[in-house]
Order: C-alpha cells, then sequence, then structure tokens
C-alpha cells in the first residue's frame, strides 16, 4: 500500500520545513518539501532531500550496545576522508556487544542509583542540545526525568544564547519580519548569515526582491555562498560587528536620518545613544573592522534612507567574546530608522518566541524540588571539559548524551576527551550513528529518526507550527527520546503521573489553550492534524488547498513592532538598558575588541584570526558522515589568502599545521580569496574522520560571551605551518 505522510524537518536549521514523505509497503521510498508549505514551497535542502540515505544507512545504530573495548577512537573509524585509505577497522564484536533493552536499562538505572548514594545524584549530568528541535523529542519527557532524579542541570547556551540576550535587551522579545515579507523589501543586509547556504527557503523571497529591483549587501569575514551573490560584499574583521553598527548609528543620527517619529514614541534612551555613537566615527570604525569610512557611510546612507530596508542578523554574530554587545548594536538599526512600521522592513534574527507553548507543564521543573529540596546545581555546557576534569563537590560521575555529539562540538576539545576518557566515567549515549561522543561511551541507546516518531514542530525561522507524522515503524530497536526516558523513570521506582503521558496527552498540554497567548488560541492538536488528512498530493497546487502548517500569528502581513508594543520592562525598545549596567555591562552599547583577536591584547600572542565554520552542507557534526552529502563538501581544508601563505612559504594543496596552545590540526592549505589578510579559515567535521582524529575546537576556548555565556568560536588566534613533504606525523 502506498501513502504519504506529512512530517516537519527537527533539525536545527530557522526553516522547519514541511516534509512529504512517500511510503510504500511499510518503506520509506520518497522525501519531498511539502509545496502547501508557505515557506517550504516544496523544495528541500541538499541535505534533507538526501535524508533517505540517512534513515536506512547501514551505520545505523539499531540495537542497544555496551562497549567491550577501551574507551576512544583507536582504529575504530569507520570513515575516511575522501582520497585516503581507511584505517583497519575491527569487527563490531571487538568493539560492542548488543545487548537486550532491559539489560541496558537494568544497568543504566543501577549505576545511577549507586552514584547517586555514593556522590549525589548531582553527580549525574546530561548533556543534549539541538539535534531535533521537536518540542516532544527536544525537551519534555527528559527534562522531567532528570529534575525528578536530582540530576545536575545543563545551561544550554553553546549556540545561540548571546544573541538572543542581545536581541531580547533591545526588544525583550524573539521576534521579528516574517520571510515572506522580504519579497517587498528594497534593501536587504544580509549580516553574518550564510542564507545561501543554510537558510535556503528565504532565498526565494530575496530573489523575488531583486527581481523587483532590491538590493543584497552581504557583511560577513568570510565570502559564503550568500556574499559570492551579493550586490555588494562588505568583509568585516571579525569579533568587530559593533563597531560598524555603532559608526552606522554615527552617521544617521548625525545626518539626521532618523525616524525622529518612531524615535521619540517607541524608544528609550536615545539621547544617550546619541551621545554615545558620536564617539564612533567612520574612521576610527574603518581602523577596526577594515572597512573603508567611504563604505560605513555609505552603507549608513543608502540603509536609512531606502524603504523599506531589512537584515537578516544570524548567529555568527554572536560567537565572539563580545557576542551579545554585537547583536544588541545591530538590533538597535531598525528601532531608530523606524522601519518596524514598514511591510518588508524591519529584522529577522529569531522568531522562536512567536509560539507561546506550556514548557513548565512540559518539563516539570517543580519535580526537582520533589528530588532534592531545593533547586540544583546548574552546569555550562560550553565548560563540558571543565566539568569532567576539574569539578567537584560532587564530581561528574555519570554523563547521559542525547540530541547532542559534545565530542565533536563542544569547544576544548581535548580537555573534553580527556575527561571522556576517564574509566571512573559512565556514559550512555542515545544516538542514531556511531559519532565521536559513542566512541567514549559504555553503552550506546538506538535512536529514531523523525520518520519513526510524532512529534510537535515550532520554527525560529516563520511563524508556522505543525505536527509532524510518523511516517515508518522504528527501525530495529529504536527508540524515541521520550519512549527511553519514560521506561527509565519506571526503572527507577518515579511514580509521577506525568511519565505515563502519551505523546498525544503532551502535544495536546504544550497547545493548551487556556495559556495567555492570544495568537495560540484555537491552535489545537485536532486543527494541526486536520492539515494533512486526505492529502490529495496531485491537486496540491489547486487553489483553495489548505496550508500545510498553521500560523501562530493571524493578522498578515505580521508587525510586532510597528506601534511599538515591545516587550521590554518599559514598553519601548530600549536603546538604554539599565540592566545591563549592573552585568558589568555599557548601558547604551559600545565596541571593545575581543582579548583574543588581532586587535585586542592578543593574548596568546599569535598572529592569525581563526574561523572555525560550519560547513555548508553538514548542520553543526550532523550528516557529516553519510557518503552523499560528503559529496557535497571538500572536508580537511584551511583557506588562507595569498598573502599570508606567501609569508610562511605555504602554496596550494600544501600540507599545514594549525595550531595554538589548546591543540592542533593538520590540514591541506586552500590559497584563495575568501578570507582577508589575518584570518583562516576551517570547518567542523567529525574528529574521527580527520588525521589525529582532531576537531577544529581543538583550537577553539571555553571562555564565555559577554551576554547569555554562550561559546567564543570565533575569537581564536592560531599561527600556522608548512608540514616539509617528508615530516613524520
Amino acid at each position: 500500500m502506498k501513502r504519504i505522510v506529512h512530517a516537519a524537518c527537527p533539525h536545527d536549521c530557522p526553516d522547519a520545513c514541511g516534509v512529504l514523505i512517500t511510503v510504500q509497503d511499510g518503506r520509506a521510498t520518497k522525501i519531498q518539501g511539502d509545496p502547501r508549505h508557505p515557506v517550504t514551497r516544496g523544495f528541500l535542502c541538499a541535505k534533507v532531500a538526501k535524508y533517505l540515505d540517512r534513515v536506512y544507512s547501514p551505520e545505523r545504530v539499531l540495537y542497544p550496545m555496551r562497549r567491550i573495548a577501551a574507551k576512544g577512537p583507536g582504529e575504530q573509524r569507520n570513515f575516511s576522508p575522501p582520497g585516503q585509505p581507511g584505517a583497519a577497522v575491527p569487527t563490531q564484536a571487538q568493539v560492542w556487544r548488543r545487548i537486550s533493552w532491559d539489560e541496558a536499562l537494568d544497568e543504566i538505572a543501577s549505576r545511577f542509583r549507586a552514584i547517586a548514594n555514593e556522590y549525589g545524584s548531582e553527580a549525574i549530568l546530561p548533556y543534549s542540545y539541538g539535534g531535533t528541535l521537536g518540542t516532544i523529542n527536544g525537551s519534555t519527557m527528559d527534562r522531567r526525568f532528570f529534575h525528578r532524579l536530582g540530576a545536575s542541570q545543563l545551561d544550554r547556551t553553546i549556540c545561540s544564547a548571546a544573541g538572543e540576550a542581545g536581541l531580547k535587551s533591545v526588544l525583550g522579545v524573539k521576534l521579528g519580519t516574517e520571510p515572506e515579507q522580504f519579497r517587498h523589501s528594497n534593501y536587504i543586509i544580509a549580516w553574518a548569515s550564510n542564507i545561501h547556504g543554510n537558510n535556503v527557503h528565504l532565498w526565494p523571497f530575496i530573489m523575488e526582491a531583486r527581481r523587483n529591483g532590491a538590493k543584497l549587501v552581504v557583511i560577513d569575514p568570510y565570502r559564503t555562498r550568500t556574499a559570492a551573490c551579493a550586490d555588494w560584499y562588505l568583509p568585516i574583521n571579525p569579533g568587530t560587528d559593533a563597531a560598524l553598527a555603532l559608526g552606522m548609528m554615527h552617521v544617521i543620527i548625525g545626518e539626521n536620518l532618523h525616524d525622529a517619529d518612531y524615535v521619540a514614541k517607541y524608544t528609550l534612551g536615545f539621547d544617550q545613544l546619541r551621545d554615545k555613537v558620536k564617539e564612533y566615527p567612520p574612521e576610527r570604525v574603518a581602523q577596526w573592522t577594515g572597512i573603508a569610512a567611504s563604505d560605513i557611510r555609505k552603507l549608513a546612507r543608502e540603509y536609512a534612507t531606502t524603504r523599506p530596508a531589512v537584515i537578516r542578523l544570524n548567529y555568527g554574530i554572536q560567537r565572539s567574546e563580545r557576542g551579545g554587545m554585537a547583536t544588541r548594536a545591530v538590533v538597535m538599526l531598525p528601532c531608530i530608522t523606524g522601519s518596524w512600521k514598514e511591510v518588508g522592513g524591519g529584522l529577522q534574527m529569531s522568531l522562536s518566541e512567536a509560539v507561546d507553548l506550556n514548557s513548565e507543564a512540559l518539563r516539570r521543573p517543580d519535580l526537582m524540588k520533589t528530588a532534592l529540596g531545593r533547586e540544583g546545581r546548574t552546569i555550562n555546557m560550553v565548560k563540558l571539559g571543565w566539568a569532567l576534569n576539574t569539578l567537584n563537590d560532587p564530581p561528574v560521575k555519570a554523563l547521559f548524551v542525547y540530541n547532542c555529539n559534545p565530542a565533536s562540538v563542544c569547544p576544548e576539545h581535548n580537555e573534553v576527551v580527556r575527561g571522556l576518557l576517564r574509566t571512573d566515567l559512565f556514559t550512555v549515549v542515545h544516538e542514531q550513528f556511531f559519532t565521536d561522543t559513542t566512541d567514549y561511551a559504555d553503552i550506546v541507546l538506538p535512536a529514531t529518526t523523525f520518520f519513526e516518531h510524532k512529534d510537535l514542530q515550532k520554527a525560529y525561522g516563520h511563524y508556522y507550527i505543525q505536527v509532524s507524522n510518523q511516517a515508518i515503524a522504528p527501525l530495529g530497536e529504536c527508540r524515541p527520546n521520550v519512549e527511553v526516558f519514560r521506561v527509565l523513570a519506571e526503572r527507577m521506582g518515579f511514580q509521577e503521573k506525568c511519565f505515563h503521558e502519551t505523546v498525544d496527552e503532551m502535544i495536546d498540554l504544550a497547545l493548551d489553550s487556556t495559556k495567555k497567548d492570544p495568537w495560540m488560541q484555537g491552535i489545537d492538536r485536532e486543527r494541526l492534524e486536520q492539515e494533512h488528512v486526505r492529502f490529495n498530493f496531485a491537486a496540491s497546487s489547486s487553489a483553495g488547498q489548505p496550508r500545510a502548517a498553521v500560523r501562530t500569528r493571524s493578522d498578515e502581513p505580521f508587525l510586532p513592532f510597528a506601534n511599538g508594543n515591545f516587550r521590554t520592562a518599559s514598553g519601548k525598545a530600549e536603546l538604554y538598558n539599565e540592566a545591563l549596567q549592573a552585568q558589568g555591562l555599557d548601558p547604551v552599547a559600545d565596541f571593545t575588541p575581543p582579548t583574543e583577536s588581532r586587535h585586542g591584547k592578543n593574548v596568546n600572542k599569535l598572529p592569525l584570526e581563526l574561523l572555525a565554520r560550519k560547513a555548508d552542507n553538514f548542520l553543526n557534526s550532523t550528516f557529516s558522515n553519510l557518503p552523499a552529502v560528503q559529496e557535497m563538501e571538500e572536508p580537511g581544508l584551511l583557506e588562507i589568502c595569498a598573502t599570508d601563505a606567501e609569508a610562511r612559504g605555504i602554496r596550494e594543496g600544501d600540507r599545514v599545521r594549525v595550531f595554538n596552545g589548546r591543540g592542533e590540526m593538520l590540514l591541506r592549505a586552500r590559497v584563495d580569496g575568501k578570507v582577508q589578510p589575518g584570518v583562516v579559515s576551517a570547518h567542523l567535521n567529525w574528529a574521527k574522520m580527520t588525521p589525529g582524529f582532531q576537531s577544529i575546537n581543538a583550537l577553539t576556548s571555553e571562555k564565555l560571551t559577554d551576554m547569555g555565556n554562550s561559546a567564543t568560536f570565533y575569537s581564536v588566534l592560531v599561527e600556522v605551518e608548512r608540514i616539509q613533504p617528508n615530516a613524520k606525523q
């Protein structure tokens, strides 16, 4: 029997695509974008278009496994970089022994009880992030379980917390310009945003605007795919974005190009901002940013006078030491120009607070008091290496990893690995594949893909919410996160009714209409499910077909701040924010060069700034093991400009060593024009797929951002040297 199932992509991307999965006799045979979804509009990104390869990969973990060999990658490489011979791979029986779910659950429960009895329950640490953004399998039963257990809590800040803090310090909420409005823009700034590479469903709206005469400007230290397509590309020195935004406001305010009426009605602290930006004339800003003063003036004037103008700001801007302040400064721009009033104006960074789900009821933080009688300790996920190697009272004795691959994505990779190698650390990993992190696991549990379970999916890049339906039965003995933590709760003897709620009951709870969000009224599970029943794909392009997702904002177009309505304490856009002063930050905005940069204190006394980039066709470390996706990337490269390469005697294709005081990587030189002098670039990949089993995060630090306590992946200094042809490595 053949049927088409509607699902939603749960991966860490703003697009949250509507997906159609064709199922024939119980097997998925086709995946495509849902043409009825107003943002997906019938196409998928290159990696998800190949998702059948992921679901049916022969490398899938299909059964619970217990380690019977020493921890670490050793000779356990499952994959080899293109062009390199594979290392000897032992049979699975030499590394893992298949066990039953009952054996695995009993061992986990027994070890957790023993650790809690000896060290206290806070010696157990959950570790998860964005492996799925599905509401139910992302953060419901797992949170309940670890709250009730009394485990240490994880501060999940690694990716976006600095930018979110900067955004909310001005607007008070994570809302902004919807993607459909970009087609109406006449001036579009992609600021630290590789739209063409990792936000592809916004791109058609931008192309429509450009066909109508809009100008696309890209501000980025790396010549991305988007920059290559731009009308005007402005390469900027890493970590200097706040200076550029302040320099633009110097021009806009100094030349009276701001919207005085909007500023007077809907902003707080304009006088203080006007005084502050006097310190940032374009000539001074040019010295930091590497952008000519004349270009700074041109950019400011064009942005302020071409209406409507919109900024697509992405999270690359906030991955430096002053990332929160950089975000805050950029977010002020539409507030002083008043572009929030216009269809096609404003700014988009995150729209994730468009949907107000009943998160407390889903996560049950009150269960922590049942377990401990108090709030539990919190550990920042960025500092995992420190937590595993240094933290005491109590030490971390058990680690449960799901929805994440910390042995690849965490900073201070070498310290993380040192901690994971501890023989006294009991590590459980719930995963779809044998990843960098499973190389250090004691027990591996098989996880479902989104084809194999049901979920509720919202987005951070548009205003639609969907039910993602299960398309196929779980392969092998794979189980979704919800089921794993439900049965673990039973093994631990937890009696609370919440551990018995079904997925449908949790979706109903998430959409509880008693919540005080007027835009969620009338949105329930039945309505979301009815959007997809009896869908006739052949008629999908016909007029009158229902949308494949429910809009959470009834007014179209949605202009969240056209008449103020900011969710700050003052109700206005806070150009002056007293709360920042209490944190030791400038209450308006300022620019201070990162300490680990060419313009800062240069703490490592190294000359090159490293962009530890994400690959265009992977998603963090996800997808990087699939051959069909690998073919779209060229791993193992260090990109360096001709000037810096010549100074070091490096030529195209040379083997090079990139290093600092934290670690090193061996890569091949790509000498081209995608980076500026003083900057080099390499992207994230699985450590087990690189020479020496190293991640680019061997070079990054655990230093936290100014706001939000995020990771500073883009504040990294290194040196590069050519490896002599006969050198032994």
